[in-house]
């Protein structure tokens, strides 16, 4: 995703297949950043840290850490598997 109008048409397809996956998300916690909304987009779709490190363009351990912040804002604890709560949603 080049640019943010990309990600725009990618959310908004992504909500029409998966019930508005992100308004629900950011209705139950409003203080996600658009960040962990990609995050958890790329979740959704079952995508691995691997997958995940180049369309972010950052490393696997930022995406280590990037899935532990959400975790703590999800209020998820260390055992709670997150890419199980997010298909879950």
């Amino acid at each position: 995703m080049e640019s943010d109008h990309d990600w725009e048409i990618f959310e908004e397809s992504f909500n029409r297949v998966h019930d508005d996956f992100f308004k629900r998300l950011m209705h139950d916690f409003p203080d996600l950043t658009p960040g962990d909304l990609r995050l958890a987009g790329y979740l959704k779709m079952n995508l691995s840290s691997k997958e995940i490190a180049p369309l972010l363009n950052i490393s696997i351990r930022g995406i280590e850490n990037k899935r532990y912040r959400l975790r703590k804002k999800l209020g998820l604890s260390e055992e709670a598997n997150l890419t199980e709560f997010i298909m879950a949603f």
